[in-house]
């Protein structure tokens, strides 16, 4: 019973963050949205591509911060018979996606970066100035409203990217801004527009490798599968361990099944068995969530088969 205490408080737990990470997310979009539009209307009257560019940046990222907003709400949803486990693993998918997205933002900037240097704009600083400060202002509130929730899920981790990013580009579009007051050179904006895009593809990689690993269900960052066999095999009363796996649903829920075999004349009682390795496991791994079998015979075949080892 004290096992099913700890994880029900954990799960809890866990919702808490997400209702609250959802909310933010919420908030974040919606005034996204707003500089979204202003920046268009802006790069449209200086005649600022990079203020337009830097416009559709953020509309695929309003579009992304929706998609993490369903995430982070769908994957507080209660298991039922079809979905045993909840759709815990959809804000991994979302994190997926937002990752993939920058990588292609990253890619459109390149592109764009080309296209004004081979087709330069006449542009207007006096009003393209202004309008990328508000942009930057923006991106700043968010990033401030996300900052303490960014490490909550994958999904936070890939909405606060987005908007740290969204900041830079707002910083370069400014920069770009200033200099064209004093100079004419194209070359500025274009290798502004580079060293941002090689940021953007460099840090979602990391997001891509870890929701990757989650869906391929291997060992989450951090558990050392050795030292896990052998704490189970530590302790009083196994023999013998097998069939051990170790995955996780989501960026922060850890699951472990394995099989126990008893030690020779054991007392039988599977339950002291269970119960120390599951205080183990928690006290040294952090694993909650369990499904261990206790055995008195070889039920999987001979030593050794059948066995992540």
């Amino acid at each position: 019973m004290r096992h099913q205490h700890d994880h029900d408080h954990h799960g809890r737990g866990a919702e808490c963050r997400g209702e609250a990470g959802g909310r933010k997310l919420l908030v974040v979009i919606l005034f996204n949205a707003i500089i979204t539009a202003a920046e268009y209307v802006g790069g449209v009257l200086s005649g600022s591509l990079a203020l337009i560019s830097d416009a559709g940046h953020n509309l695929a990222d309003v579009l992304s911060l929706i998609l993490g907003y369903a995430g982070e709400r769908l994957s507080q949803g209660a298991p039922s018979r079809r979905y045993t486990f909840g759709l815990k693993r959809f804000e991994v998918l979302a994190a997926l996606v937002n990752a993939l997205s920058l990588v292609a933002i990253g890619l459109y900037i390149v592109y764009e970066a080309v296209e004004r240097y081979m087709n330069p704009i006449p542009v207007k600083p006096s009003i393209m100035l202004p309008v990328a400060l508000i942009g930057l202002a923006g991106n700043v509130f968010s990033i401030l409203i996300l900052n303490r929730s960014r490490n909550d899920s994958l999904n936070m981790r890939a909405a606060f990217l987005h908007l740290f990013y969204d900041a830079i580009s707002s910083v370069a579009v400014i920069a770009v801004g200033v200099a064209l007051i004093f100079t004419k050179l194209v070359l500025l904006d274009l290798a502004v527009s580079l060293v941002i895009a090689v940021m953007i593809v460099w840090s979602s990689m990391d997001i891509v490798r870890e929701s990757l690993r989650i869906f391929l269900q291997g060992a989450p960052a951090g558990i050392d599968t050795d030292a896990v066999y052998q704490g189970l095999l530590a302790v009083s009363g196994v023999a013998e361990v097998h069939g051990l796996h170790i995955w996780s649903i989501s960026s922060s829920e850890i699951f472990l099944s394995c099989h126990l075999r008893s030690v020779e004349g054991g007392a039988g009682d599977t339950d002291a068995v269970i119960a120390a390795a599951n205080a183990m496991l928690e006290r040294d791994f952090g694993i909650t969530h369990t499904a261990i079998q206790v055995e008195r015979a070889l039920l999987c075949g001979k030593a050794g088969e059948n066995c992540c080892r």
